[in-house]
């Protein structure tokens, strides 16, 4: 064991014989842990909501969208054949987009309207995965009344359970001599699904894109547009470049969901930049108690830094024994940050007993995702503020002259 080291060691361990440093110290150890636990838990929610709403939200829409500048896409079939071909896409469905009412049991209430097509949509979408009663091949089935697929929340509110039929009013309809009649169609309710964020359950459904075809008066095979899936999310940019390239003969628009989201995950992204350097205040008062503890020792152990500089050691070995005896208060501050924040994020996550308002919040729980790079990031954050901390009263008791600390001894 080195020589500062183990004076370093020495006088951390025999703090007890003073009472109100030993105090000092401790309060600089868990300003520390606690700095550290709170970063970490709240660093793990801060990536847990921004994944968990990337996931519901990417579940619903697909990382890639095509839509023709007009709102209607023909012979979108071509189109499909070589988007199929480009590297990185896992799947590519079409889908039509409206906004309707629906209507059921004295109960009215707007809903975006989705056709798709469930052959190829499992390939593109998560709805397959959200469905809590029903199935979502019941849209495929060839009947009299053709099948719906709703949320959660847009079934409790009119009171539907499965098999039950519910009237869809659309924009387009005809003129008659009593004026406008908008079309109305009938649906039986085939599926009920639940993604977890309040504003789809509660708004949104699913028919298929025949049905919606019939029910928006298209006289052809129109479609809305493309949803495409690629393998990697992050590489949505790249994706769509060579996208853009393979269809630059059709009148069409390209975004990803990177652009469609941007204003809110730029948000989180904030958030969670402004909640770290919050927390990271408590570990800097920490630090400042490691500050007033080095003071106060310098000040206490005067006689023996001039004894131990009178016997041959230089100032930079005196100064490394408090920049050691500060660092180690860090390091054990840190530690302890890390017992107590990673089990309390782990059994946030395993056992998720904090519920959120699912009518307030996009996720009705706090979701926790840890992140190496996050973990590393904030205990090399609390020991280098630790670290700093030591310098100042390492610097003054390397300053002290022997003679003068002797002189009255």
């Amino acid at each position: 064991m080195k020589f500062e080291l183990f004076v370093a060691l020495r006088y951390l361990f025999t703090l007890r014989k003073n009472s109100f440093i030993s105090v000092i110290s401790l309060f600089a150890v868990c300003g520390v842990a606690i700095g550290v636990a709170a970063l970490i838990v709240v660093l793990g929610v801060m990536n847990g909501f921004s994944t968990d709403l990337r996931d519901k939200i990417l579940g619903v829409n697909a990382h890639i969208i095509v839509t023709a500048y007009d709102g209607t896409l023909d012979n979108y079939h071509h189109m499909v054949e070589k988007i199929e071909k480009l590297k990185g896409v896992t799947g590519v469905t079409p889908f039509i987009y409206s906004e309707v009412m629906l209507s059921s049991n004295g109960g009215v209430k707007g809903v975006v309207l989705r056709g798709l097509d469930s052959s190829t949509a499992k390939g593109v979408l998560s709805l397959p995965g959200n469905i809590i009663s029903g199935s979502v091949d019941s849209l495929s089935k060839e009947s009299k009344m053709p099948e719906i697929v709703i949320g959660i929340q847009l079934a409790k509110r009119l009171g539907l359970v499965i098999g039950d039929s519910v009237n869809l009013l659309s924009p387009t309809g005809k003129q008659s001599a009593a004026g406008f009649t908008p079309k109305v169609r009938i649906f039986k309710v085939g599926g009920i699904f639940r993604t977890g964020m309040f504003e789809y359950d509660s708004s949104l459904a699913y028919i298929s894109n025949k049905a919606a075809q019939n029910l928006l008066g298209f006289k052809r095979d129109f479609v809305s547009g493309l949803e495409i899936r690629v393998d990697d999310v992050y590489a949505v940019d790249q994706i769509g470049k060579h996208l853009a390239k393979e269809l630059s003969g059709y009148p069409v628009q390209i975004r990803n969901w990177q652009q469609m989201n941007a204003n809110l995950f730029a948000a989180l992204k904030l958030e969670k930049t402004a909640m770290f350097i919050i927390l990271a205040m408590i570990v800097l008062v920490g630090s400042f108690s490691i500050i007033t503890t080095l003071v106060m020792l310098v000040m206490q152990k005067t006689r023996d830094i001039a004894v131990l500089m009178s016997m041959g050691a230089t100032t930079g070995s005196i100064r490394r024994i408090f920049m050691w005896q500060g660092t180690l208060i860090g390091l054990i501050g840190t530690s302890l940050g890390y017992l107590i924040g990673v089990p309390v994020a782990l059994l946030l996550k395993k056992y998720q007993f904090i519920k959120l308002p699912s009518n307030v919040y996009p996720v009705d729980y706090l979701p926790v995702r840890m992140d190496m790079l996050d973990l590393t990031i904030i205990g090399v954050s609390a020991f280098l503020l630790c670290f700093l901390a030591t310098l100042y009263p390492a610097r003054q008791a390397a300053a002290l002259e022997p003679a003068k600390a002797l002189r009255y001894e």
